[in-house]
């Protein structure tokens, strides 16, 4: 089964613009053609796409995805290189996600403590007058 572009940009939320930005970067190098021109995915190119969107959300460039993409095409004897890879970018993931838990740790400070000022004020706010 093969999907348009349109389809494609339905079911992953990427405009075309981006699905083509991607094959021009040598993202997605399998994508047939129609006699016509005309794009043809795979559900094989749609795995890659979420694999993309992946590693692009999680901070990995394009140019180090294109290296990945670079190694598969290679064949299994880049298992190691790719799997190595894949590690070094959960490491970096992982920091990211230390971080932002911190970050998260003290919104949620600042939640607990201008909640209570407010709450407090609100009392003082209440009282009657002398």
């Amino acid at each position: 089964m093969f999907f348009t572009i349109k389809q494609v940009s339905e079911k992953t939320a990427l405009p075309p613009h981006v699905l083509r930005y991607y094959e021009n970067e040598g993202l997605l190098p399998s994508v047939g053609r129609s006699l016509k021109g005309i794009r043809r995915y795979s559900e094989h190119d749609l795995e890659w796409i979420g694999l993309i969107c992946c590693l692009k959300n999680t901070g990995m460039s394009i140019k180090q995805i294109r290296n990945f993409v670079e190694l598969s095409l290679k064949g299994n004897e880049t298992l190691p290189e790719r799997c190595e890879m894949l590690r070094e970018h959960k490491k970096i993931v992982e920091k990211q996600i230390e971080e932002m838990q911190r970050h998260l740790q003290k919104v949620i400070h600042k939640i607990d403590y201008f909640s209570r000022q407010y709450e407090s004020y609100k009392v003082t706010r209440e009282q009657p007058a002398g």
